[in-house]
């Protein structure tokens, strides 16, 4: 009898034991899978992980490596720009060339500033799997739509902007690219649907906005200040858009300090400058400066209210340590 009782013991402890190894074995894979999800999710939020980035470094002997991208390295791809605003802007550009790299799609930003689209621009290019292209209707557009996508699927400049003509008898009355501006958001639409407006003296302006916009203006753009107007759309190609005229001169300075240079450049006083900067009525690549001694470099585009606007072409070196540039003023 007592055999018989252990070994009942026995197969109730068996069995017992059997359960708790398939409770535990259970739990374990749930929570084994719940961190395979939280890890995925973690790794998904890491922004531009190492199976989007990679930046390309050369070693001592030439060869090429890629280096995987980390999660600091996005705040090291940032860190170039200078404006925290634009940073904000340049940031979620990345992220939606993340999104379009991982789900093999073509994804498009509203119009952008100058800024935003040349620091996005800059930065894209260090992206590895991702194909950016910025378009604005014409080669010397500023404000610019980013597509971005994987290299096998952007094969072709998608089409994300169109065009429309606003004509109008403005002989007596001309209207200022303002004019135009607040009478197009005056509509109800944002600035960032809006690309460049190209004025065309008299006879009205043409403008680049998004597709999905164009029949809403046709319909409800019907006035530009006091002016009646007409809206049409226009193909791309009849943009009627003239290069700059520009006239090229050098100067030679102590610095390169704005107040300096750019006073030289628009031929005023060096005080009147100063005024215009504590003012804000001073940009260097669009972005207003509140600093006489803010430095310029060879590329930067200098824009004063009223002025107009100047490129900084070659810099260099006299003998005696002084500073040559070469200004390009836009008439």
């Amino acid at each position: 009898m007592n055999h018989l009782l252990a070994m009942a013991t026995a197969t109730t402890s068996f069995g017992t034991a059997c359960c708790l190894r398939r409770v535990v074995t259970h739990a374990f894979a749930l929570s084994h899978s719940h961190n395979l999800r939280t890890n995925a999710n973690l790794s998904f939020q890491r922004t531009l992980t190492s199976h989007l980035l990679s930046v390309s470094t050369s070693s001592d002997s030439g060869a090429s490596k890629t280096v995987q991208a980390s999660k600091g390295e996005v705040d090291v791809l940032l860190k170039g720009v200078g404006e925290k605003s634009v940073a904000n802007e340049v940031k979620h550009v990345l992220e939606m060339a993340k999104r379009a790299s991982l789900k093999r799609e073509i994804l498009h930003t509203n119009f952008l500033t100058p800024p935003v689209l040349k620091e996005s621009m800059q930065v894209l290019e260090k992206l590895a799997d991702i194909k950016a292209l910025a378009q604005g209707g014409y080669p010397q557009a500023e404000r610019c739509r980013i597509s971005v996508g994987h290299p096998d699927e952007l094969t072709s400049d998608p089409d994300v902007i169109s065009a429309l003509s606003i004509t109008g008898n403005f002989k007596f009355e001309p209207c200022s690219h303002g004019d135009f501006l607040g009478s197009i958001l005056g509509t109800g639409i944002t600035r960032e649907k809006l690309g460049d407006i190209i004025l065309q003296g008299e006879q009205g302006a043409q403008i680049i906005v998004v597709p999905e916009l164009v029949e809403f203006l046709m319909a409800a753009l019907d006035k530009v200040r006091n002016v009646p107007v007409t809206c049409t759309k226009i193909p791309l190609i009849s943009l009627d858009y003239e290069p700059p005229r520009t006239k090229s001169f050098k100067t030679t300075e102590a610095s390169l300090r704005v107040d300096a240079v750019a006073s030289a450049g628009f031929k005023i006083s060096r005080s009147k400058l100063v005024d215009m900067i504590s003012n804000g009525d001073v940009r260097i690549n669009w972005i207003p400066i509140t600093s006489k001694g803010t430095t310029i470099k060879s590329g930067d585009l200098v824009s004063v209210s009223g002025l107009g606007r100047l490129k900084i072409g070659e810099v260099n070196t006299t003998k005696k340590g002084k500073f040559a540039v070469e200004l390009i003023r836009y008439l």
